[in-house]
């Protein structure tokens, strides 16, 4: 357990806990008090990390997720599904005639697209709300191009950066470090854009943005 821990980067105390809650398959006993560990193990410790650390699911559904993976007989499309999902913020449906209009506004543009997404996706409700909330705003014109551009990622990179068919820790690896990440670096991207754009557009009036 000392090599995997130093392998890992995973403190020895951690490894046991993912252990006990059976996140971690056990090692092969070679001894009363001994067990060896591979490389599934290693895999497996760096999805763990990358779910807690990078994604910060709880145990809980890290658990899930585990289960999916260890479940053979599960299609991938359903093994991605149930990580995806688990990353997802849970908003629940507002009562409301403002969340109803932009439920059908969201059901509607979904169906438009000719996107294929379960009836209850995560995503589906945290749309909802934003789409409610620009309207109240008096935005949300331009959804369907952030949509269409959405898709043109996905379909053209992001997906790509998913092993198919292969090791299935790996391939939920990499959706959960793809869903993330490149979360963060789009949102970085778009703020670093929108001041090159401001600066061709703007520069002449005078201002400069502080350092």
């Amino acid at each position: 357990m000392s090599e995997l821990s130093a392998r890992s980067g995973v403190a020895i105390p951690t490894i046991k806990y993912y252990l006990r809650e059976g996140l971690l398959h056990p090692g092969e006993q070679v001894a009363a008090t001994r067990a060896e560990y591979d490389d599934s193990h290693l895999r497996r410790l760096r999805l763990i990390r990358a779910m807690v650390e990078v994604g910060r699911l709880p145990i809980a559904a890290v658990k899930k997720v585990v289960t999916a993976i260890e479940d053979e007989s599960l299609p991938f499309h359903q093994l991605l599904g149930t990580a995806h999902y688990a990353l997802s913020p849970q908003v629940e449906p507002e009562p409301t005639p403002e969340w109803e209009a932009a439920k059908a506004e969201v059901d509607a543009l979904i169906a438009d697209l000719g996107w294929q997404v379960a009836p209850g996706a995560p995503a589906r409700n945290d749309l909802t709300q934003t789409v409610a909330r620009m309207r109240r705003l008096g935005m949300g014109d331009a959804i369907r191009t952030y949509a269409e551009t959405a898709e043109r990622l996905v379909r053209e990179v992001e997906l790509d950066t998913i092993p198919v068919g292969g090791d299935r820790d790996a391939a939920v690896e990499a959706l959960v470090l793809g869903t993330v990440l490149y979360g963060r670096a789009l949102e970085a991207l778009r703020r670093l854009a929108q001041e090159s754009e401001s600066a061709r557009r703007f520069r002449g009036d005078g201002f400069s943005p502080a350092p």
